[in-house]
Protein backbone atom coordinates (compact mmCIF):
# COMPACT_ATOMS: atom_id res chain seq x y z
CA UNK A 1 0.00 0.00 0.00
CA UNK A 2 1.36 3.40 -1.19
CA UNK A 3 2.96 5.79 2.07
CA UNK A 4 3.39 2.80 4.38
CA UNK A 5 6.94 1.64 3.48
CA UNK A 6 9.18 1.23 6.22
CA UNK A 7 12.62 2.30 4.55
CA UNK A 8 13.27 4.83 2.35
CA UNK A 9 13.45 3.00 -1.79
CA UNK A 10 15.73 4.55 -4.88
CA UNK A 11 12.80 3.09 -7.29
CA UNK A 12 9.44 2.74 -6.90
CA UNK A 13 8.36 -0.72 -6.54
CA UNK A 14 5.27 -2.14 -8.04
CA UNK A 15 2.21 -2.84 -5.64
CA UNK A 16 2.27 -5.91 -3.93
CA UNK A 17 0.57 -8.28 -6.99
CA UNK A 18 -2.12 -10.39 -7.07
CA UNK A 19 0.45 -13.31 -6.83
CA UNK A 20 0.30 -12.44 -2.89
CA UNK A 21 -2.97 -13.59 -2.32
CA UNK A 22 -3.11 -16.67 -0.74
CA UNK A 23 -5.30 -18.79 -3.55
CA UNK A 24 -3.26 -17.71 -6.23
CA UNK A 25 -2.20 -20.78 -8.00
CA UNK A 26 -1.70 -22.54 -4.35
CA UNK A 27 -0.64 -25.50 -5.70
CA UNK A 28 2.69 -23.87 -7.10
CA UNK A 29 5.44 -22.71 -4.85
CA UNK A 30 6.50 -18.87 -5.77
CA UNK A 31 9.38 -19.54 -7.91
CA UNK A 32 6.95 -21.26 -10.50
CA UNK A 33 4.05 -19.19 -10.25
CA UNK A 34 3.41 -17.19 -13.44
CA UNK A 35 3.58 -13.71 -12.88
CA UNK A 36 0.31 -11.20 -13.47
CA UNK A 37 2.30 -8.84 -14.45
CA UNK A 38 3.81 -10.87 -17.65
CA UNK A 39 0.68 -12.58 -18.61
CA UNK A 40 0.30 -11.35 -22.16
CA UNK A 41 4.63 -11.51 -22.65
CA UNK A 42 4.04 -13.17 -25.79
CA UNK A 43 1.83 -10.03 -27.29
CA UNK A 44 4.60 -7.46 -26.01
CA UNK A 45 7.09 -5.69 -28.68
CA UNK A 46 10.27 -5.15 -27.40
CA UNK A 47 10.01 -1.47 -25.54
CA UNK A 48 7.00 -3.55 -23.55
CA UNK A 49 9.00 -6.50 -22.71
CA UNK A 50 12.15 -4.33 -21.64
CA UNK A 51 9.46 -2.46 -19.51
CA UNK A 52 7.75 -5.64 -17.90
CA UNK A 53 10.86 -7.43 -17.41
CA UNK A 54 12.13 -4.26 -14.85
CA UNK A 55 8.83 -3.92 -13.49
CA UNK A 56 9.51 -7.85 -12.31
CA UNK A 57 13.53 -7.18 -11.43
CA UNK A 58 11.47 -4.32 -9.14
CA UNK A 59 9.73 -6.77 -6.99
CA UNK A 60 12.47 -7.98 -5.96
CA UNK A 61 12.97 -5.13 -3.20
CA UNK A 62 9.04 -4.51 -2.80
CA UNK A 63 8.91 -4.67 0.88
CA UNK A 64 5.39 -7.18 2.71
CA UNK A 65 2.26 -5.98 2.09
CA UNK A 66 1.08 -3.89 5.17
CA UNK A 67 -2.57 -4.90 4.66
CA UNK A 68 -1.68 -8.72 3.83
CA UNK A 69 1.96 -9.60 4.81
CA UNK A 70 1.48 -13.02 2.97
CA UNK A 71 5.48 -14.07 2.12
CA UNK A 72 8.75 -12.57 4.44
CA UNK A 73 10.58 -10.06 1.63
CA UNK A 74 14.68 -8.94 1.73
CA UNK A 75 13.18 -5.88 3.72
CA UNK A 76 11.31 -8.09 6.71
CA UNK A 77 12.82 -7.63 9.87
CA UNK A 78 12.86 -11.41 10.26
CA UNK A 79 15.43 -11.67 7.07
CA UNK A 80 17.09 -8.87 7.45
CA UNK A 81 17.76 -9.96 11.29
CA UNK A 82 19.14 -13.11 9.65
CA UNK A 83 21.43 -11.63 7.38
CA UNK A 84 23.01 -9.74 10.68
CA UNK A 85 23.42 -12.85 12.49
CA UNK A 86 25.17 -14.69 9.62
CA UNK A 87 27.55 -11.50 8.12
CA UNK A 88 28.72 -12.18 12.11
CA UNK A 89 29.46 -15.84 11.73
CA UNK A 90 31.42 -14.81 8.32
CA UNK A 91 33.18 -12.06 10.27
CA UNK A 92 34.02 -15.13 12.83
CA UNK A 93 36.00 -16.96 9.94
CA UNK A 94 37.44 -13.52 8.71
CA UNK A 95 39.10 -12.89 12.52
CA UNK A 96 40.32 -16.04 11.88
CA UNK A 97 41.45 -17.38 9.09
CA UNK A 98 43.79 -20.24 9.73
CA UNK A 99 41.71 -23.57 8.97
CA UNK A 100 38.74 -21.34 7.58
CA UNK A 101 36.88 -21.59 4.96
CA UNK A 102 33.56 -20.43 3.14
CA UNK A 103 31.88 -22.51 0.75
CA UNK A 104 29.29 -21.17 -1.71
CA UNK A 105 27.13 -24.30 -3.33
CA UNK A 106 24.55 -24.65 -6.10
CA UNK A 107 23.49 -26.17 -9.87
CA UNK A 108 23.21 -24.52 -12.62
CA UNK A 109 22.24 -20.76 -12.11
CA UNK A 110 23.08 -21.13 -8.72
CA UNK A 111 26.10 -22.80 -8.93
CA UNK A 112 27.34 -20.42 -11.66
CA UNK A 113 26.54 -17.20 -8.93
CA UNK A 114 28.27 -19.52 -6.61
CA UNK A 115 31.51 -19.67 -8.93
CA UNK A 116 31.63 -15.78 -9.86
CA UNK A 117 30.55 -13.92 -5.72
CA UNK A 118 34.02 -16.65 -4.86
CA UNK A 119 36.03 -15.29 -7.59
CA UNK A 120 34.80 -11.67 -6.32
CA UNK A 121 35.22 -11.97 -2.77
CA UNK A 122 38.74 -13.60 -3.44
CA UNK A 123 39.73 -10.75 -5.99
CA UNK A 124 38.89 -8.71 -3.10
CA UNK A 125 40.90 -10.07 -0.02
CA UNK A 126 43.68 -10.55 -2.30
CA UNK A 127 43.65 -6.85 -3.05
CA UNK A 128 43.52 -6.68 0.17
CA UNK A 129 46.55 -8.40 1.06
CA UNK A 130 44.42 -11.28 3.08
CA UNK A 131 44.52 -14.97 2.03
CA UNK A 132 41.60 -16.00 0.08
CA UNK A 133 38.58 -17.77 1.93
CA UNK A 134 36.18 -18.62 -0.53
CA UNK A 135 35.68 -21.18 -2.48
CA UNK A 136 32.56 -22.42 -4.89
CA UNK A 137 30.95 -25.88 -5.39
CA UNK A 138 28.86 -26.77 -9.07
CA UNK A 139 26.93 -29.81 -9.72
CA UNK A 140 28.83 -31.31 -12.38
CA UNK A 141 31.87 -29.87 -11.51
CA UNK A 142 34.01 -26.63 -13.66
CA UNK A 143 32.17 -28.06 -17.12
CA UNK A 144 28.91 -26.51 -15.85
CA UNK A 145 29.87 -23.17 -15.41
CA UNK A 146 30.55 -22.95 -18.82
CA UNK A 147 28.06 -25.14 -20.36
CA UNK A 148 24.66 -26.66 -19.67
CA UNK A 149 24.62 -29.46 -17.37
CA UNK A 150 21.52 -29.59 -15.64
CA UNK A 151 20.79 -33.29 -14.80
CA UNK A 152 23.83 -33.08 -12.50
CA UNK A 153 22.25 -31.15 -9.58
CA UNK A 154 19.59 -34.39 -9.10
CA UNK A 155 21.94 -35.97 -6.63
CA UNK A 156 22.28 -35.27 -2.64
CA UNK A 157 25.40 -37.68 -2.42
CA UNK A 158 27.53 -36.03 -5.61
CA UNK A 159 27.01 -33.16 -3.18
CA UNK A 160 28.50 -34.20 -0.27
CA UNK A 161 31.33 -35.87 -1.93
CA UNK A 162 32.07 -32.85 -3.63
CA UNK A 163 31.84 -30.77 -0.17
CA UNK A 164 33.48 -33.31 1.77
CA UNK A 165 36.36 -32.92 -0.75
CA UNK A 166 37.26 -28.88 -0.20
CA UNK A 167 36.37 -28.95 3.83
CA UNK A 168 39.22 -31.41 4.04
CA UNK A 169 41.63 -30.72 6.80
CA UNK A 170 40.07 -27.36 7.61
CA UNK A 171 38.65 -26.46 11.27
CA UNK A 172 35.77 -23.73 10.39
CA UNK A 173 33.67 -23.97 7.55
CA UNK A 174 30.72 -22.14 6.28
CA UNK A 175 28.34 -23.53 4.00
CA UNK A 176 26.28 -21.42 1.59
CA UNK A 177 23.67 -23.75 -0.18
CA UNK A 178 21.91 -22.03 -2.89
CA UNK A 179 18.62 -23.47 -4.62
CA UNK A 180 16.15 -21.04 -5.52
CA UNK A 181 12.98 -22.80 -5.91
CA UNK A 182 14.02 -24.85 -2.46
CA UNK A 183 14.39 -27.94 -4.48
CA UNK A 184 18.28 -29.12 -5.61
CA UNK A 185 18.82 -32.32 -4.40
CA UNK A 186 22.55 -31.47 -4.78
CA UNK A 187 22.03 -28.73 -2.39
CA UNK A 188 20.01 -30.91 0.21
CA UNK A 189 22.56 -33.17 0.61
CA UNK A 190 25.13 -30.73 1.81
CA UNK A 191 22.83 -29.20 4.30
CA UNK A 192 22.26 -32.09 5.92
CA UNK A 193 25.65 -33.58 6.07
CA UNK A 194 26.41 -29.85 8.08
CA UNK A 195 23.55 -30.49 10.22
CA UNK A 196 25.11 -33.91 11.36
CA UNK A 197 28.82 -32.10 11.74
CA UNK A 198 28.17 -29.36 13.77
CA UNK A 199 31.79 -28.80 15.18
CA UNK A 200 33.07 -27.93 12.03
CA UNK A 201 30.39 -26.72 9.29
CA UNK A 202 27.65 -24.34 9.79
CA UNK A 203 24.99 -24.51 6.80
CA UNK A 204 23.28 -21.79 5.63
CA UNK A 205 19.97 -21.92 3.06
CA UNK A 206 19.65 -19.41 0.31
CA UNK A 207 16.15 -19.74 -1.76
CA UNK A 208 13.35 -18.10 -2.33
CA UNK A 209 10.26 -19.92 -1.48
CA UNK A 210 8.90 -20.63 2.03
CA UNK A 211 9.56 -23.53 3.26
CA UNK A 212 5.97 -25.11 3.28
CA UNK A 213 6.82 -24.90 -0.26
CA UNK A 214 9.96 -26.74 -0.67
CA UNK A 215 10.18 -29.57 -2.77
CA UNK A 216 8.50 -32.73 -1.16
CA UNK A 217 9.23 -35.02 -3.32
CA UNK A 218 11.56 -38.18 -2.29
CA UNK A 219 15.58 -37.84 -3.42
CA UNK A 220 16.24 -40.70 -4.96
CA UNK A 221 19.68 -41.21 -3.20
CA UNK A 222 18.82 -39.47 0.07
CA UNK A 223 16.26 -40.49 2.73
CA UNK A 224 14.97 -37.01 3.42
CA UNK A 225 13.01 -34.65 1.05
CA UNK A 226 14.09 -31.42 0.35
CA UNK A 227 11.64 -29.93 2.70
CA UNK A 228 12.44 -32.17 5.68
CA UNK A 229 15.74 -30.76 5.53
CA UNK A 230 14.74 -26.98 5.33
CA UNK A 231 12.38 -27.72 8.30
CA UNK A 232 15.73 -29.53 10.17
CA UNK A 233 17.53 -26.33 9.26
CA UNK A 234 14.65 -23.84 10.88
CA UNK A 235 14.63 -25.79 14.32
CA UNK A 236 18.68 -25.98 14.66
CA UNK A 237 18.35 -21.62 13.57
CA UNK A 238 17.03 -21.54 16.84
CA UNK A 239 20.64 -22.32 18.22
CA UNK A 240 22.46 -20.49 15.58
CA UNK A 241 23.61 -24.11 14.15
CA UNK A 242 21.87 -23.19 10.47
CA UNK A 243 20.41 -20.48 8.97
CA UNK A 244 17.63 -20.22 6.30
CA UNK A 245 17.59 -16.96 4.28
CA UNK A 246 14.30 -16.96 1.93
CA UNK A 247 12.61 -14.19 1.00
CA UNK A 248 9.95 -14.18 -1.35
CA UNK A 249 11.06 -11.99 -4.36
CA UNK A 250 7.94 -12.81 -6.49
CA UNK A 251 7.31 -15.44 -9.37
CA UNK A 252 9.73 -14.88 -12.69
CA UNK A 253 8.93 -12.73 -15.65
CA UNK A 254 9.25 -15.93 -17.43
CA UNK A 255 7.58 -18.95 -15.68
CA UNK A 256 10.54 -20.97 -13.58
CA UNK A 257 13.24 -19.20 -15.28
CA UNK A 258 15.00 -18.13 -11.98
CA UNK A 259 18.06 -17.80 -13.82
CA UNK A 260 16.72 -14.14 -13.89
CA UNK A 261 15.07 -12.90 -11.05
CA UNK A 262 16.04 -15.85 -8.75
CA UNK A 263 20.09 -15.39 -9.90
CA UNK A 264 19.99 -11.99 -9.51
CA UNK A 265 18.15 -11.78 -6.10
CA UNK A 266 20.61 -14.54 -4.66
CA UNK A 267 23.72 -12.13 -6.02
CA UNK A 268 22.03 -9.10 -4.32
CA UNK A 269 21.37 -10.93 -1.06
CA UNK A 270 24.59 -12.54 -0.95
CA UNK A 271 27.19 -9.73 -1.85
CA UNK A 272 25.20 -7.32 0.64
CA UNK A 273 25.64 -9.81 3.78
CA UNK A 274 29.03 -10.89 2.45
CA UNK A 275 30.19 -7.00 1.73
CA UNK A 276 28.68 -6.05 4.78
CA UNK A 277 30.54 -8.86 6.99
CA UNK A 278 33.90 -7.49 5.45
CA UNK A 279 33.43 -3.48 5.64
CA UNK A 280 33.06 -3.88 9.33
CA UNK A 281 34.90 -6.35 10.26
CA UNK A 282 37.66 -4.08 9.09
CA UNK A 283 36.92 -1.63 11.23
CA UNK A 284 36.27 -3.86 14.03
CA UNK A 285 33.32 -3.45 14.68
CA UNK A 286 29.91 -5.90 14.14
CA UNK A 287 27.79 -5.81 10.73
CA UNK A 288 24.59 -4.38 11.22
CA UNK A 289 21.02 -3.37 9.87
CA UNK A 290 22.28 -0.04 8.94
CA UNK A 291 24.75 -1.39 7.12
CA UNK A 292 23.10 -3.95 5.08
CA UNK A 293 20.32 -1.19 3.85
CA UNK A 294 23.31 0.74 2.95
CA UNK A 295 24.37 -1.60 0.36
CA UNK A 296 21.06 -2.96 -0.47
CA UNK A 297 20.19 0.52 -2.01
CA UNK A 298 23.77 0.99 -4.29
CA UNK A 299 21.54 -2.42 -5.59
CA UNK A 300 18.57 -0.38 -6.07
CA UNK A 301 20.45 2.37 -7.78
CA UNK A 302 21.19 -0.50 -9.88
CA UNK A 303 17.94 -1.27 -10.90
CA UNK A 304 17.55 2.66 -11.51
CA UNK A 305 20.65 3.36 -14.03
CA UNK A 306 19.70 -0.09 -15.63
CA UNK A 307 16.33 0.72 -16.99
CA UNK A 308 16.93 4.45 -17.03
CA UNK A 309 18.50 2.79 -20.50
CA UNK A 310 15.36 0.87 -21.65
CA UNK A 311 15.32 2.63 -25.39
CA UNK A 312 18.87 1.22 -25.79
CA UNK A 313 18.13 -2.25 -24.18
CA UNK A 314 14.81 -2.66 -26.52
CA UNK A 315 16.83 -1.73 -29.75
CA UNK A 316 19.51 -4.32 -28.56
CA UNK A 317 16.86 -6.91 -28.25
CA UNK A 318 15.36 -6.50 -31.66
CA UNK A 319 18.92 -6.99 -32.74
CA UNK A 320 19.71 -9.95 -31.10
CA UNK A 321 16.26 -11.63 -32.12
CA UNK A 322 17.02 -10.56 -36.00
CA UNK A 323 20.01 -12.74 -36.01
CA UNK A 324 18.97 -15.05 -34.03
CA UNK A 325 15.73 -15.29 -36.73
CA UNK A 326 18.62 -15.32 -39.66
CA UNK A 327 19.85 -18.34 -38.49
CA UNK A 328 23.06 -15.50 -36.93
CA UNK A 329 24.91 -16.09 -34.40
CA UNK A 330 25.35 -13.77 -31.17
CA UNK A 331 28.10 -13.76 -29.26
CA UNK A 332 28.66 -11.97 -25.68
CA UNK A 333 32.50 -10.62 -24.86
CA UNK A 334 33.09 -9.53 -21.97
CA UNK A 335 35.88 -8.38 -20.06
CA UNK A 336 36.93 -9.88 -16.21
CA UNK A 337 33.56 -10.67 -14.54
CA UNK A 338 31.10 -9.01 -16.92
CA UNK A 339 32.54 -11.94 -19.08
CA UNK A 340 31.04 -14.67 -16.34
CA UNK A 341 28.06 -13.22 -16.21
CA UNK A 342 28.15 -13.33 -20.66
CA UNK A 343 29.13 -16.90 -20.17
CA UNK A 344 26.47 -17.75 -17.78
CA UNK A 345 23.49 -15.98 -20.19
CA UNK A 346 24.82 -18.04 -22.86
CA UNK A 347 24.79 -21.40 -21.18
CA UNK A 348 21.20 -20.64 -19.81
CA UNK A 349 19.71 -19.96 -23.02
CA UNK A 350 20.58 -24.09 -24.13
CA UNK A 351 18.23 -25.42 -21.16
CA UNK A 352 15.85 -22.46 -21.33
CA UNK A 353 14.68 -21.97 -24.73
CA UNK A 354 15.95 -25.26 -25.89
CA UNK A 355 19.02 -23.18 -28.20
CA UNK A 356 21.77 -24.29 -29.63
CA UNK A 357 25.00 -24.11 -27.58
CA UNK A 358 25.99 -21.89 -30.57
CA UNK A 359 23.33 -19.89 -30.62
CA UNK A 360 23.97 -17.38 -27.57
CA UNK A 361 27.21 -17.70 -26.25
CA UNK A 362 29.40 -15.54 -23.78
CA UNK A 363 33.64 -15.20 -23.98
CA UNK A 364 35.50 -14.15 -20.92
CA UNK A 365 38.57 -11.36 -22.32
CA UNK A 366 41.50 -11.07 -19.38
CA UNK A 367 42.89 -13.85 -16.91
CA UNK A 368 41.15 -16.98 -15.90
CA UNK A 369 44.13 -19.11 -14.66
CA UNK A 370 42.94 -18.71 -10.69
CA UNK A 371 39.38 -18.74 -11.29
CA UNK A 372 38.58 -22.25 -11.34
CA UNK A 373 38.98 -25.24 -9.10
CA UNK A 374 39.76 -27.88 -11.99
CA UNK A 375 41.18 -26.01 -15.17
CA UNK A 376 42.06 -28.60 -16.44
CA UNK A 377 38.19 -29.96 -16.47
CA UNK A 378 37.98 -27.15 -19.46
CA UNK A 379 40.92 -27.88 -21.69
CA UNK A 380 40.60 -28.97 -24.67
CA UNK A 381 36.96 -30.06 -24.38
CA UNK A 382 35.30 -29.71 -27.30
CA UNK A 383 33.97 -26.14 -28.57
CA UNK A 384 31.04 -26.24 -26.15
CA UNK A 385 33.61 -25.94 -23.36
CA UNK A 386 35.18 -22.73 -25.07
CA UNK A 387 34.99 -19.29 -23.15
CA UNK A 388 38.18 -17.79 -23.63
CA UNK A 389 40.19 -14.66 -25.65
CA UNK A 390 42.08 -17.30 -27.44
CA UNK A 391 38.87 -19.28 -28.33
CA UNK A 392 37.55 -16.32 -29.94
CA UNK A 393 40.04 -15.19 -31.74
CA UNK A 394 40.90 -18.77 -33.54
CA UNK A 395 37.06 -20.16 -33.65
CA UNK A 396 34.82 -17.46 -33.44
CA UNK A 397 36.26 -14.17 -35.38
CA UNK A 398 37.69 -15.90 -38.45
CA UNK A 399 34.02 -17.63 -39.23
CA UNK A 400 31.89 -14.71 -38.44
CA UNK A 401 29.18 -13.41 -40.82
CA UNK A 402 26.90 -10.56 -41.34
CA UNK A 403 24.49 -11.95 -40.05
CA UNK A 404 25.96 -12.09 -36.38
CA UNK A 405 25.87 -9.77 -33.63
CA UNK A 406 28.64 -9.59 -30.83
CA UNK A 407 27.94 -7.20 -27.77
CA UNK A 408 31.11 -6.02 -26.18
CA UNK A 409 30.54 -5.75 -22.79
CA UNK A 410 33.35 -3.85 -20.36
CA UNK A 411 33.69 -0.82 -18.26
CA UNK A 412 36.14 2.29 -19.46
CA UNK A 413 39.00 1.25 -16.90
CA UNK A 414 39.50 -2.00 -18.75
CA UNK A 415 42.06 -2.13 -21.52
CA UNK A 416 40.19 0.38 -24.23
CA UNK A 417 42.82 0.00 -26.48
CA UNK A 418 42.34 -3.83 -26.68
CA UNK A 419 38.41 -3.29 -26.75
CA UNK A 420 39.08 -1.39 -29.76
CA UNK A 421 41.43 -3.42 -31.09
CA UNK A 422 38.92 -6.72 -31.01
CA UNK A 423 36.04 -4.01 -32.19
CA UNK A 424 37.94 -3.23 -35.59
CA UNK A 425 39.12 -6.79 -36.56
CA UNK A 426 34.78 -7.92 -35.98
CA UNK A 427 33.79 -5.15 -37.78
CA UNK A 428 35.57 -6.23 -41.06
CA UNK A 429 33.45 -9.38 -40.81
CA UNK A 430 30.04 -7.44 -38.94
CA UNK A 431 28.20 -4.54 -38.86
CA UNK A 432 26.61 -5.63 -36.21
CA UNK A 433 28.48 -4.91 -33.14
CA UNK A 434 27.26 -3.19 -29.68
CA UNK A 435 28.46 -2.03 -26.90
CA UNK A 436 27.70 -2.28 -23.53
CA UNK A 437 29.86 0.28 -21.66
CA UNK A 438 29.81 1.13 -17.50
CA UNK A 439 30.93 4.61 -16.49
CA UNK A 440 33.44 5.11 -14.18
CA UNK A 441 32.56 8.99 -13.30
CA UNK A 442 29.11 10.26 -12.88
CA UNK A 443 26.26 7.70 -12.92
CA UNK A 444 28.83 4.92 -12.15
CA UNK A 445 28.01 1.45 -10.49
CA UNK A 446 30.77 -0.08 -7.88
CA UNK A 447 31.81 -3.76 -9.39
CA UNK A 448 29.36 -5.73 -7.79
CA UNK A 449 26.52 -3.75 -8.86
CA UNK A 450 27.67 -3.27 -13.21
CA UNK A 451 27.89 -6.80 -12.82
CA UNK A 452 24.09 -6.70 -11.58
CA UNK A 453 23.31 -4.48 -14.20
CA UNK A 454 24.90 -6.49 -16.96
CA UNK A 455 23.04 -9.13 -16.06
CA UNK A 456 20.00 -7.39 -15.71
CA UNK A 457 20.67 -6.10 -19.72
CA UNK A 458 21.58 -9.52 -20.70
CA UNK A 459 19.24 -11.52 -19.18
CA UNK A 460 16.23 -9.03 -20.33
CA UNK A 461 18.04 -8.98 -23.86
CA UNK A 462 18.05 -12.78 -24.80
CA UNK A 463 14.38 -13.81 -22.76
CA UNK A 464 13.14 -10.63 -25.19
CA UNK A 465 14.77 -11.65 -27.98
CA UNK A 466 13.27 -15.31 -27.87
CA UNK A 467 9.85 -14.03 -26.76
CA UNK A 468 9.97 -11.65 -29.90
CA UNK A 469 10.62 -15.27 -31.92
CA UNK A 470 7.57 -16.42 -31.11
CA UNK A 471 9.13 -19.48 -28.39
CA UNK A 472 6.56 -18.20 -25.48
CA UNK A 473 3.08 -18.78 -24.86
CA UNK A 474 2.21 -16.10 -22.40
CA UNK A 475 4.78 -15.73 -19.84
CA UNK A 476 5.66 -20.10 -20.61
CA UNK A 477 8.26 -21.22 -21.76
CA UNK A 478 6.76 -24.49 -23.76
CA UNK A 479 9.06 -26.11 -25.34
CA UNK A 480 12.01 -26.98 -22.51
CA UNK A 481 14.20 -29.95 -22.29
CA UNK A 482 13.46 -31.69 -19.64
CA UNK A 483 16.59 -32.33 -18.30
CA UNK A 484 16.61 -32.46 -14.36
CA UNK A 485 13.38 -33.27 -12.06
CA UNK A 486 12.69 -29.80 -11.62
CA UNK A 487 11.87 -29.35 -14.80
CA UNK A 488 9.93 -32.29 -14.84
CA UNK A 489 7.47 -31.41 -12.40
CA UNK A 490 7.85 -27.83 -14.06
CA UNK A 491 6.22 -29.54 -17.37
CA UNK A 492 3.77 -31.79 -15.28
CA UNK A 493 2.47 -28.47 -14.47
CA UNK A 494 2.18 -26.51 -17.33
CA UNK A 495 0.13 -29.40 -18.79
CA UNK A 496 -1.98 -29.19 -15.93
CA UNK A 497 -2.42 -25.81 -16.41
CA UNK A 498 -3.09 -25.80 -20.11
CA UNK A 499 -5.49 -28.97 -20.52
CA UNK A 500 -7.14 -28.46 -17.83
CA UNK A 501 -7.13 -32.23 -16.93
CA UNK A 502 -6.17 -34.17 -14.04
CA UNK A 503 -2.76 -34.65 -12.25
CA UNK A 504 -2.78 -38.88 -13.36
CA UNK A 505 -4.04 -37.95 -17.07
CA UNK A 506 -1.25 -35.47 -17.65
CA UNK A 507 1.51 -38.29 -15.93
CA UNK A 508 -0.11 -40.40 -18.46
CA UNK A 509 0.39 -38.62 -21.27
CA UNK A 510 4.20 -37.26 -20.55
CA UNK A 511 5.16 -40.74 -20.27
CA UNK A 512 3.67 -41.70 -23.23
CA UNK A 513 5.60 -39.00 -25.25
CA UNK A 514 8.58 -39.34 -23.32
CA UNK A 515 8.91 -43.46 -24.01
CA UNK A 516 7.38 -43.43 -27.90
CA UNK A 517 7.08 -45.18 -29.83
CA UNK A 518 7.51 -47.96 -26.65
CA UNK A 519 4.31 -48.12 -24.87
CA UNK A 520 3.88 -47.95 -21.61
CA UNK A 521 3.90 -50.75 -19.17
CA UNK A 522 3.42 -51.03 -15.40
CA UNK A 523 7.18 -51.35 -15.15
CA UNK A 524 7.44 -48.21 -17.20
CA UNK A 525 5.32 -46.08 -14.70
CA UNK A 526 6.49 -47.13 -11.78
CA UNK A 527 10.39 -46.48 -12.96
CA UNK A 528 12.10 -43.66 -10.68
CA UNK A 529 11.56 -40.55 -12.42
CA UNK A 530 15.47 -39.84 -13.53
CA UNK A 531 14.81 -43.01 -15.53
CA UNK A 532 12.42 -41.06 -17.64
CA UNK A 533 14.53 -37.73 -17.36
CA UNK A 534 17.40 -39.91 -19.15
CA UNK A 535 14.89 -40.71 -21.97
CA UNK A 536 13.65 -37.71 -21.90
CA UNK A 537 16.32 -35.88 -21.69
CA UNK A 538 17.51 -36.82 -25.75
CA UNK A 539 14.00 -35.78 -26.55
CA UNK A 540 12.60 -32.38 -28.30
CA UNK A 541 9.14 -31.07 -28.15
CA UNK A 542 7.93 -33.44 -25.57
CA UNK A 543 6.08 -31.17 -23.39
CA UNK A 544 4.16 -29.74 -26.41
CA UNK A 545 3.61 -33.05 -27.79
CA UNK A 546 1.62 -34.17 -24.83
CA UNK A 547 -0.24 -31.23 -23.99
CA UNK A 548 -1.51 -31.44 -28.04
CA UNK A 549 -2.55 -34.68 -27.22
CA UNK A 550 -4.46 -34.16 -24.48
CA UNK A 551 -6.47 -31.27 -25.94
CA UNK A 552 -7.18 -32.96 -28.81
CA UNK A 553 -7.43 -36.92 -26.77
CA UNK A 554 -5.79 -38.34 -30.02
CA UNK A 555 -2.59 -40.38 -30.17
CA UNK A 556 1.34 -38.95 -30.15
CA UNK A 557 1.58 -39.39 -34.10
CA UNK A 558 -1.43 -37.16 -34.41
CA UNK A 559 0.23 -34.61 -32.67
CA UNK A 560 3.25 -34.85 -33.85
CA UNK A 561 1.93 -33.97 -37.18
CA UNK A 562 -0.69 -31.77 -36.13
CA UNK A 563 3.13 -29.52 -34.36
CA UNK A 564 4.96 -30.20 -37.75
CA UNK A 565 2.43 -28.35 -39.91
CA UNK A 566 2.31 -25.95 -37.65
CA UNK A 567 4.51 -22.48 -37.99
CA UNK A 568 5.83 -22.90 -34.44
CA UNK A 569 5.12 -24.56 -31.43
CA UNK A 570 3.05 -21.27 -29.78
CA UNK A 571 1.34 -21.35 -32.57
CA UNK A 572 0.14 -24.72 -32.57
CA UNK A 573 -1.16 -24.59 -29.02
CA UNK A 574 -2.67 -21.34 -29.44
CA UNK A 575 -5.03 -22.75 -32.05
CA UNK A 576 -5.31 -26.07 -30.21
CA UNK A 577 -6.79 -23.65 -27.10
CA UNK A 578 -9.09 -21.62 -29.19
CA UNK A 579 -9.98 -23.70 -31.82
CA UNK A 580 -13.60 -25.31 -32.15
CA UNK A 581 -14.63 -27.29 -29.17
CA UNK A 582 -11.87 -26.33 -26.84
CA UNK A 583 -13.28 -23.93 -24.09
CA UNK A 584 -10.01 -21.95 -22.73
CA UNK A 585 -10.06 -22.60 -18.88
CA UNK A 586 -9.92 -19.40 -17.48
CA UNK A 587 -7.06 -19.95 -15.15
CA UNK A 588 -7.05 -24.30 -14.40
CA UNK A 589 -4.47 -23.56 -11.89
CA UNK A 590 -6.82 -22.61 -9.59
CA UNK A 591 -8.56 -25.58 -9.08
CA UNK A 592 -4.68 -27.59 -10.30
CA UNK A 593 -4.17 -30.79 -7.54
CA UNK A 594 -0.84 -30.06 -6.78
CA UNK A 595 1.68 -30.54 -8.97
CA UNK A 596 4.75 -29.84 -7.32
CA UNK A 597 5.01 -32.50 -4.85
Amino acid sequence: MPGTKRFQHVIETPEPGKWELSGYEAAVPITEKSNPLTQDLDKADAKEIVRLLGQCDAEIFQEEGQATPTYQRLYSESVLTTMVQVAGKVQEVLKEPDGGLVVLSGGGTSGRMAFLMSVSFNQLMKGLGQKPLYTYLIAGGDRSVVASRERTEDSALHGIEELKKVAAGKKRVIVIGISVGLSAPFVAGQMDYCMDNTAVFLPVLVGFNPVSMARNDPIEDWNSTFRQVAERMQKMQEKQEAFVLNPAVGPEGLSGSSRMKGGSATKILLETLLLAAHKTVDRGIAASQRCLLEILRTFERAHQVTYSQSPKIATLMKQVSTSLEKKGRVHLVGWQTLGIIAIMDGVECIHTFGADFRDVRGFLIGDHSDMFNQKAELTNQGPQFSFSQEDFLTSILPFLTEIDTVVFIFTLDDNLKEVQTLAEQVREKTSNIQALAHSIVGQSLPKFQRELSTKWVLNTVSTGAHVLLGKILQNHMLDLRISNSKLFWRALAMLQRFSGQSKAQCIESLLQVIHFPQPLSDDIRAAPISCHIQIAHEKEQVIPIALLSLLFRCSIPEAQAYLAAAPSVCEAVRNALTGPGRKRNADPLETLEPAVQ
